[in-house]
């Protein structure tokens, strides 16, 4: 027979990596709990509009790496510092994650759409 486990006191923090790593898993079921309850159509447009979006990160890789590099430096004093970078990354999100943008988007791949609700139902 092996020992008895001593019992864990609640007032011990968990550690940071097992609790991030916990939050990250809670927010990915949430996610397919969210992608489960689309309609089947609107599914394939979330769908659409993520891959839209990661293209537009993507685009806009440059303005976010300056902005975060100025965040790293500047601390707590980011909001007041860093203004120029933001609205760097804001103006380039804009032009590359609009709507209209999207709307084009959707009718480029209109036949990855339709296939994609049809697998879907």
């Amino acid at each position: 027979m092996s020992p008895p486990s001593p019992p864990s006191s609640p007032s011990s923090p968990s550690p940071p990596s097992s609790s991030h790593s916990e939050e990250e898993r809670k927010a990915r079921v949430k996610d397919a709990g969210r992608d489960s309850r689309l309609s089947f159509r609107k599914f394939g447009e979330y769908q659409l509009r993520r891959e839209y979006k990661d293209v537009a990160l993507e685009k806009c890789a440059g303005a976010i790496k300056d902005f975060a590099e100025c965040a790293q430096k500047q601390g707590l004093m980011v909001v007041f510092s860093c203004q120029k970078y933001n609205r760097g990354v804001q103006d380039c999100m804009a032009i590359h994650n609009s709507d209209e943008g999207f709307e084009k988007y959707k009718l480029e791949h209109q036949d990855e759409l339709e296939k994609r609700s049809s697998l879907r139902g």
